[in-house]
């Protein structure tokens, strides 16, 4: 076991990866007062008796930067896309025109914008966590094989690639909060 141990770095980047993802489709989320199609996907329509997200049960359009846009294929979904919107906690007042349905989107003021700096931090910190945990993953299965037998010499290697990946994900996850929180603070 000691000349044959070999971490699985690939695994480790990949879990790593899967919690930038994570956070990017969270910013997504988050109002910065454009207009954006991602806005909508955490939001969830009861349509034939399933929840089903809103792009799939309408086309999401954005014509304009303040102004999104459903065209909801099945008028009898039209008052639940509707409900569905004004419940999901956006803060936005949908307006109705036959099957398609307007979201003009407000100005942020500065209190809010604040706010939204705050929830990105958030995401950040919990994309940060999962990271750390992997990390944590990675540094216990060196330890378990440095007590089968394995050499200090692998073990400070192995130890060094671990916190290499980990540093560069931290990296990203700080980049990506520093641009969001640029993008919520613009006017």
């Amino acid at each position: 076991m000691t000349d044959e141990f070999k971490l699985d770095t690939r695994d480790l980047e990949r879990r790593m990866d899967g919690a930038m993802n994570a956070l990017r489709t969270e910013f997504a989320s988050l109002r910065t007062g454009r207009a954006s199609a991602s806005m909508l996907e955490p939001i969830q329509v009861d349509a034939y008796g399933q929840m089903t997200p809103i792009n799939q049960v309408g086309t999401v359009n954005v014509p304009e930067p303040r102004m999104v846009t459903i065209n909801v294929w099945d008028k009898s979904l039209v008052s639940k896309v509707e409900k569905a919107i004004r419940e999901s906690g956006l803060g936005i007042n949908p307006q109705l025109n036959g099957t398609i349905i307007m979201l003009p989107i407000p100005e942020l003021n500065e209190e809010r914008r604040r706010d939204l700096t705050k929830v990105a931090s958030q995401y950040a910190e919990s994309a940060r966590v999962a990271i750390r945990n992997v990390r944590r993953d990675g540094m216990d299965k060196i330890k378990r094989a440095k007590a089968e037998g394995m050499s200090e010499d692998d073990q400070k290697f192995w130890e060094t690639e671990v916190q290499e990946i980990t540093d560069r994900h931290i990296a990203a996850i700080d980049e990506a909060l520093e641009h969001k929180q640029a993008e919520i603070m613009q006017v």
